[in-house]
């Protein structure tokens, strides 16, 4: 697992991984109340980047990613042979 301090770095890297494999890619995000911690986590189960924030400005920019990813994944066209990779999430 890679945490990455970045939030511009985590983005680039989470559409990468989304890209390169639609299917086994799986975003997850977790809040820890005690500490106002969120994290959020982006695995395709051979590769997996984190981040986490403890500021409120990064929650916006935590549910645009979200917002995109889902976006993407609901527009996957049925045949994942030739179109693989066609699609790209833009921020």
């Amino acid at each position: 697992m890679v945490l990455i301090a970045s939030w511009e770095e985590f983005s680039r890297a989470a559409e990468r991984l989304y890209l390169n494999n639609p299917e086994k890619c799986r975003f997850v995000l977790k809040s820890r109340n005690t500490d106002g911690k969120l994290f959020v986590k982006i695995t395709d189960d051979s590769t997996c980047y984190q981040y986490e924030t403890q500021v409120a400005q990064d929650v916006k920019k935590v549910e645009k990613l979200s917002s995109l990813l889902m976006k993407a994944m609901v527009t996957q066209p049925t045949d994942t042979g030739s179109s693989r990779g066609s699609h790209q999430v833009h921020q």
